[in-house]
């Protein structure tokens, strides 16, 4: 039995590229807004909002890549190896808290984006505990939980909104 390999319309294909290039962009924005806490890792996570629109219009595996191809870019232009591993990890986290919860159907894109902004700085936590071999990192993650939720309820709100306004085009 073979397997359907995953193709693309030309009509995704570039909803995905654009998508990709918003994350990017998002991201470099936000690469220059300065710390607004003395915690380190709280960011707006504004180029989530590409991914959280690409998992309600498109579904998990653009969503998936939307993230993954965002956080190498991101790391390649804006930031080091050590960045990498700690976007990776909480992408990975993320991603999948998302689209379990997508799949219950139970929860907004507000609901949604919350539990991955959440499970984004825990697995940064996470990377982190491992990566400087000691568990008191792990302190940073009440600030990081609250930060989390806010980032999440922004990004959450804004790519709802988004989705109901271009849905219709797609």
């Amino acid at each position: 039995m073979t397997k359907k390999p995953f193709k693309l319309t030309t009509r995704q294909m570039v909803t995905l590229s654009a998508l990709i290039a918003v994350a990017m962009i998002l991201s470099y924005i936000e690469s220059l807004i300065p710390a607004f806490v003395a915690v380190p890792g709280v960011k707006i996570g504004l180029s989530n909002i590409a991914t959280v629109f690409a998992l309600y219009t498109l579904g998990w595996p653009y969503a998936i890549c939307v993230s993954v191809v965002r956080v190498l870019l991101s790391a390649l232009l804006f930031g080091n190896f050590v960045s990498l591993i700690y976007s990776l990890s909480g992408a990975a986290l993320a991603l999948t808290a998302m689209i379990l919860l997508k799949k219950i159907d139970s929860f907004s894109s507000i609901g949604v984006s919350v539990a991955g902004g959440v499970c984004h700085n825990a697995g940064q936590i996470i990377a982190a505990c491992i990566v400087m071999e000691t568990a008191a990192i792990a302190l940073y993650i009440i600030p990081l939980i609250v930060s989390g939720t806010i980032a999440g309820v922004v990004i959450g709100l804004a790519a709802g909104n988004l989705v109901e306004r271009i849905k219709k085009y797609l």
